[in-house]
C-alpha cells in the first residue's frame, strides 16, 4: 500500500483514540457499585485499546517519516500502558489472570483471534545493528570457550551472488526459449514441406524479410531495456555494484524512494547536528542575554523584599530552574520561611509523642463508595499526544513530500529546549560567581559558609553513583562490562537465545476452558491467553522503556506446568522478540561456579549489573521448585539452590522500575516447593496446559485475516511439514489427534522427529508416511495423567 494509507490508517485511529479519552473521562471517574457492569465496561476499552494498539502499531511499521514514527510511537507506547493498566484493574477485580470475555467478542463483532497481542516490530528494528553486534560477540565468545561448535560456512561475494543469480535466471529464460523455438521449428518445418510441394511467392519473401528486420530491432530495443533495468536493480555493472554509478532520472526517485527508510536515520543525525550549531551561533546570545537579566532581576527583587541577596539554587535543585518557577519573589520569601519553621518545629515533633487516634464511635460505619478507576500514568501521555497530532499533523498536505523527508522546524522546536538547557548550565556558572561577588561587596557576606556539607554530599553521591557505574573499581584492576559480560558467557551463565517467536507457541482459543470445573477453583488458561499474558507481562514491558517505568510493575513472572508443554520454549520467544539477554541460573548450571556465599552475591551482582547495563535482560531460573523446596540439604547442588533462594529477594529489591529486566522461572512440579517465599519471589503465575483437541487436529479456513489462517494450522500438521515430512491420504490427522490427547507439544514434536529420520524422509517417495508410524512413536511416550493435572489447579 502507498504511504497516504497508512497516513490514513492513522488519522483514523488517532480519532477513535480521542473517543476513547473522552469515554474514559465520562465513565472511569465515576463511582460504580455494579462490579459486572464495571467488568463489562473494562473488557469493552480493553478490546477497543487492543484494536487501536494494531492499527498503530500497523501505521508506525510502514511509515518512513522519521517525526511522523516519533508522533506514533507516543501514542503505541501510551495505549501499551493502558492496556496494562486495564488488564490490572480485571485482574483485581475477578482475582484471575484469566477473564471470560465471549459476550463481549459476541458484542462486538470480533473473533477470539482479534484478542492475539501483537507485538511491536520496533522492539527489533530500532536496535538490529546492536543486536546483531551483540550475537556476533557472544558466539566467538562461545566458540573461543569451547561452548559452541562453528558450522562449516563458505561466504559468497556479492558480485558471486550476483553471477548466480543471473545463471539461474538466465538458464530458466533458455528453457523456456528452447521450448517455444521447438514449437516454431516444428511448424516452420511442417510448412516448409507444403511450400517446397507449391514454391514460394514474391510477397512471402518480402514478408520473410521484414519478419527479420523487425526482429533484429525488437532485440535491440529488448536489450536496452533490459541494460536499464538491470542497472536499476543493481545486478550489473560493477559501477552500480561500488556505488560510483548513477540511474537515469525517471529511475533515481524511485530508488531513493526505496532507500529512504535506510537513510533517514544517518540524515537525521547529521541534521540535528547542524542545527544545534545553526541554532547556538544565531539564538544563543540572545538567550543568555535573556537568562542573565531575569535572574539578575529575581536578585535584585528577593533583596528588596527579604533584606539580603538569596543563596543560588544548586544544581541538583535545578539552578535556574528553580527561580524560573511561576511564582511572585513574595511566594518564594514565604516558602523559605515556613521551610525554617519547619526544620525548627521537627526537632521539638520528635520529643512529643505521637496522639493515639480517636476510636470511632459504633454508629458510624464506613460508606462503600464503590468501584472507582485509579490514577492512570498513560492517559496524560496519550493526551498530549493527540494534542500533538492535532497541532503538527493532522490538517498537514501530504502530497507534495513525496520522499517523506523531515520538518526541518520540528527538529528546531525539540533541539531548541536542548541548547537551552546547555546554554542554562554555562550562564549558572557565571551568574553563580557575580552573586557571591554581589553579597561581598554589598552585604559584605563570602560563599564560604554556603556548603561545608554540601562538598561531603557530592562524596555520597559519588560513591553511590560509582556503584551503577559502568565499570567496578577494584584494588588492583578495572573490570569493565565487557570483561564481565565475557566471563558470564564463558562460564554458561549468559547463554545463546534460540530464534523461537511467539507466534509458534500453537494453540486455539477454547470456550470451554475459560468455565471453571468447580466454584471457586481457578481455569486452566487455553493456549491463546498464555501467549497474551506472556505478552502482556513479559514482552511488552520489556520491549519499551516508557512502558517498563510507567506501566504497573512486573518483576518476576512463574511459568508451571507438566514436562513438554513449551515453557523453555516461552522464554526463548520472550528473548527473542524483545532482543534481551538470557541468563541462565537453573540449580544444575550454577554447580561449581562462584562457590561459597560471597561466590554467589558476587555472580548475582554481576549478572545485575550487566543486565541494567545491556538491557532488555531475561533471568532464567529452570527447576525453580529446588530453590525453594521443603526438604534438607542433600548436596552441593541443593545446597547452592537453597542459598540462591536465600539472596533471590535482594536480587529483585535492586530491580527498579527503570531496569528492563525480568526473572521467569519455569517449574514441572511446583507443589514440592515452600509456598511461602515460592509465591513471595514471583508475582505472576501462569499455568501452561497441555493442547486440546482443536490443537492437535484443527480445521484448515480459507480467511483474508492472515492471523486467522496463521492460527489454524494443527500440531500435528504443523509439525510434519516443518520436519520435511508430506502428507497424504494415508495419515490420518483426526486419528493422531485422538491417539495424542493427554500427550503435551513436546511429546508430539519428539514422535515427529523420530519418524521423519534423514532415511524415511529419502523412502518417503516411494514409501509414503503412514499414519501407524507416529503411533508408534508416540506409544513410548507417557501422557500426562489427569491426576497430575489436577494438581496444577
Amino acid at each position: 500500500f502507498p504511504t497516504s494509507t497508512y497516513c490514513q490508517i492513522w488519522a483514523d485511529t488517532q480519532k477513535e483514540l480521542d473517543i476513547m479519552l473522552q469515554r474514559e473521562r465520562e465513565e472511569f471517574l465515576q463511582p460504580e457499585h455494579d462490579l459486572e457492569k464495571v467488568m463489562k465496561m473494562l473488557a469493552t476499552s480493553y478490546m477497543k485499546y487492543l484494536e487501536i494498539f494494531r492499527n498503530l502499531e500497523m501505521a508506525h511499521d510502514h511509515i518512513i517519516h522519521q517525526q511522523k514514527r516519533a508522533a506514533i510511537r507516543q501514542s503505541l507506547d501510551g495505549v501499551i500502558g493502558r492496556i496494562l493498566e486495564i488488564k490490572k484493574e480485571m485482574v483485581k477485580l475477578e482475582n484471575s489472570e484469566c477473564q471470560h470475555m465471549d459476550d463481549i467478542l459476541m458484542d462486538l463483532k470480533l473473533v477470539p483471534e482479534d484478542i492475539e497481542i501483537p507485538i511491536p516490530k520496533y522492539f527489533i528494528k530500532e536496535n538490529l545493528k546492536i543486536l546483531q553486534e551483540r550475537e556476533k560477540t557472544l558466539d566467538e565468545i562461545l566458540l573461543n570457550a569451547g561452548l559452541l561448535e562453528q558450522e562449516p560456512l563458505t561466504a559468497v561475494t556479492l558480485e558471486e551472488g550476483i553471477k548466480l543469480i543471473q545463471i539461474a535466471e538466465r538458464a530458466r529464460q533458455g528453457r523456456s526459449r528452447a521450448a517455444f523455438m521447438k514449437k516454431i521449428y516444428l511448424e516452420d518445418k511442417r510448412e516448409t514441406k507444403q511450400e517446397d510441394q507449391i514454391g514460394k511467392s514474391p510477397d512471402d519473401a518480402a514478408t520473410c524479410i521484414q519478419k527479420v528486420w523487425r526482429g533484429y530491432s525488437q532485440r535491440k530495443e529488448t536489450e536496452k531495456l533490459r541494460e536499464e533495468e538491470m542497472i536499476f536493480l543493481g545486478m550489473n555493472s560493477t559501477e552500480m555494484i561500488d556505488g560510483t554509478g548513477s540511474l537515469p532520472p525517471h529511475l533515481e526517485a524511485m530508488s531513493s524512494l526505496q532507500k529512504a527508510n535506510v537513510l533517514q536515520g544517518e540524515v537525521r543525525e547529521t541534521e540535528e547536528l547542524s542545527f544545534k550549531a545553526e541554532l547556538r551561533e544565531k539564538e544563543g546570545p540572545h538567550i543568555v542575554e535573556t537568562l542573565q537579566d531575569q535572574i539578575s532581576q529575581c536578585f535584585i527583587e528577593c533583596r528588596h523584599i527579604t533584606g539580603r541577596f538569596p543563596d543560588y539554587p544548586p544544581e541538583e535543585a535545578g539552578g535556574s530552574k528553580a527561580i524560573f518557577s511561576e511564582k511572585t519573589p513574595e511566594q518564594i520569601a514565604a516558602e523559605l520561611a515556613a521551610k525554617r519553621e519547619m526544620e525548627k518545629g521537627d526537632q521539638t515533633e520528635r520529643r512529643e509523642k505521637p496522639k493515639p487516634p480517636k476510636p470511632q464511635k459504633p454508629g458510624k460505619q464506613e460508606v462503600d463508595e464503590g468501584w472507582k478507576m485509579g490514577p492512570s500514568n498513560f492517559l496524560p501521555i496519550l493526551e498530549e499526544g493527540s494534542s500533538q497530532y492535532k497541532v503538527f499533523w493532522e490538517n498537514r498536505d501530504n502530497t507534495l513530500d513525496f520522499l517523506q523527508e523531515h520538518d526541518p522546524e520540528l527538529i528546531k522546536g525539540e533541539e531548541r529546549e536542548e541548547v537551552e538547557e546547555e546554554i542554562r548550565v554555562q550562564v549558572d556558572e557565571l551568574m553563580e560567581e557575580k552573586l557571591v561577588n554581589l553579597k561581598l561587596a554589598v552585604d559584605g557576606e563570602t560563599g564560604a559558609s554556603q556548603s561545608k556539607g554540601g562538598k561531603g554530599e557530592k562524596v555520597r553521591a559519588a560513591s553511590w553513583e560509582g556503584l551503577g557505574s559502568v565499570s567496578i573499581l577494584c584494588p588492583d584492576t578495572v573490570v569493565t562490562i565487557d570483561s564481565l559480560y565475557q566471563e558470564l558467557a564463558e562460564e554458561g551463565l549468559l547463554i545463546k537465545v534460540k530464534t523461537v517467536n511467539l507466534s509458534d507457541y500453537i494453540g486455539y482459543y477454547d470456550c470451554l476452558r475459560s468455565i471453571p470445573p468447580e466454584p471457586g477453583a481457578q481455569p486452566m488458561p487455553s493456549s491463546p491467553q498464555v501467549r497474551q499474558l506472556v505478552a502482556l507481562y513479559g514482552i511488552l514491558p520489556l520491549g519499551s522503556q516508557t512502558v517498563r517505568e510507567n506501566a504497573p510493575l512486573v518483576k518476576s513472572m512463574l511459568l508451571a506446568g507438566p514436562t513438554g508443554v513449551g515453557k523453555k520454549m516461552l522464554v526463548h520467544a520472550i528473548c527473542t522478540e524483545t532482543g534481551a539477554n538470557l541468563f541462565n541460573l537453573t540449580p544444575s548450571n550454577i554447580v561449581g561456579k562462584y562457590p561459597g556465599k560471597k561466590g554467589m552475591v558476587m555472580m548475582l551482582h554481576m549478572i545485575l549489573k550487566v543486565g541494567k547495563t545491556l538491557q532488555p535482560s531475561v533471568v532464567w531460573i529452570g527447576n525453580t521448585e529446588r530453590i525453594f523446596s521443603k526438604g534438607g540439604q542433600k548436596g552441593e547442588e541443593e545446597m547452592r539452590a537453597k542459598r540462591l533462594g536465600k539472596i533471590l529477594p535482594q536480587f529483585l529489591r535492586a530491580v527498579k522500575a527503570k531496569d528492563r529486566m525480568l526473572l521467569v522461572g519455569t517449574t514441572s512440579r511446583p507443589f514440592e516447593a515452600n509456598t511461602g517465599p515460592f509465591f513471595k519471589a514471583y508475582q505472576k503465575i501462569i499455568l501452561i496446559p497441555k493442547p486440546d483437541y482443536l490443537s492437535r487436529f484443527g480445521k484448515y479456513f480459507k480467511s483474508s485475516s492472515w492471523l486467522f489462517q496463521l492460527f489454524k494450522i494443527p500440531l500435528w500438521k504443523h509439525y510434519i511439514l516443518r520436519g520435511g515430512g508430506t502428507l497424504t491420504k494415508l495419515v490420518n490427522l483426526h486419528c493422531l489427534a485422538q491417539v495424542s490427547a493427554g500427550f503435551t507439544q513436546g511429546r508430539i514434536v519428539e514422535a515427529a522427529q523420530t519418524v521423519l529420520s534423514e532415511l524415511r524422509l529419502l523412502q518417503m517417495p516411494r514409501k509414503p508416511l503412514r499414519t501407524v508410524e507416529f503411533v508408534t512413536s508416540l506409544a513410548r511416550h507417557d501422557p500426562v495423567y489427569k491426576e497430575e493435572e489436577e494438581t496444577f489447579q
